[in-house]
């Protein structure tokens, strides 16, 4: 039986070592999150993110938009905050209205502030292996990963997933600990054998269960980051949330797993945190 990977545990000790060295450090560190509109899942994730900031000794910044606000108005908010001394990072919840181009609110983000770690330059300085703000969900997935194996060098891994959010910059650190990785996506063919070879898994599609417990090499490491409401009610007014693998099955194959929920999602915020932290740091240090 392979072993489940505790997200929520190696995220809560991560979020208590911040809070010892914003504390010990006597850092100020201020996180601004900006929510356009009132999708629920957004309303949701910020609120998850502005407790566990506050936990940490973080000051969140919550700002609340109506869904008509232009992109004008949102890029001036923008601006503001890469001016104000007290914000170290700068988050804008995705997606935005429609009306809203993401990609010219992402590069209005002062690098030195793109906690997110989705600013070109930053994205650029994974690629080359420079310093920079990694993204949370990636750097989370390789904390967890390395939390079971901490010697990756020489494993064939296998990315399911080609997004700028996840499935490139993950490859890129599977790559930089000298892992041989595969990209595969919806034009792959013969995904199962691709998942046959691989020591290290990591799902970011997004579609339920698409990876069978069958596919799964014996001894592998798998990092379940899809997460999908299932029309599958657990009680009543509760659905389920099921991960990109089909978990059950995939347990008793795999040296290791995370599940849904309770895996990556835990460790995404977590990290959220540790960019805000650094960049605190580094503005503390000039």
């Amino acid at each position: 039986m392979g072993r489940i990977i505790d997200g929520a545990a190696i995220a809560k000790n991560l979020r208590e070592k911040l809070a010892e060295t914003v504390a010990a450090e006597r850092l100020s560190p201020g996180l601004a999150v900006v929510l356009v509109g009132d999708d629920p899942a957004s309303l949701i994730y910020v609120r998850n993110k502005t407790l566990a900031a506050e936990k940490t000794g973080i000051r969140s910044m919550a700002h609340r938009l109506p869904a008509e606000t232009t992109q004008k108005e949102l890029l001036a908010l923008i601006d503001r905050l890469n001016r104000d001394e007290s914000v170290h990072g700068v988050l804008v919840q995705m997606p935005l209205p429609a009306h809203i181009d993401a990609h010219s609110v992402i590069v209005a983000v002062d690098p030195e502030k793109d906690v997110d770690g989705f600013h070109p330059i930053n994205a650029g300085r994974l690629c080359l292996g420079l310093p920079g703000f990694v993204p949370c969900t990636p750097q989370g997935c390789m904390i967890l990963l390395r939390s079971v194996m901490p010697d990756l060098s020489g494993k064939r891994a296998l990315v399911l997933g080609r997004s700028n959010i996840v499935g490139k910059p993950v490859a890129q650190l599977l790559m930089q600990a000298n892992c041989t990785v595969t990209i595969a996506h919806s034009r792959t063919q013969n995904i199962a054998e691709e998942c046959a070879r691989a020591d290290i898994l990591v799902s970011a599609i997004g579609k339920p269960e698409f990876v069978r417990g069958a596919w799964i090499k014996e001894g592998a490491v798998v990092i379940d980051v899809g997460i999908t409401r299932s029309d599958d009610p657990i009680a009543e007014g509760k659905t389920r949330l099921k991960g990109d693998v089909e978990f059950e099955a995939a347990l008793p194959r795999a040296f290791a797993i995370t599940p849904v929920p309770g895996g990556v999602g835990p460790m995404t915020i977590a990290c959220l945190l540790k960019n805000t932290v650094e960049s605190a740091r580094k503005r503390a240090a000039r």
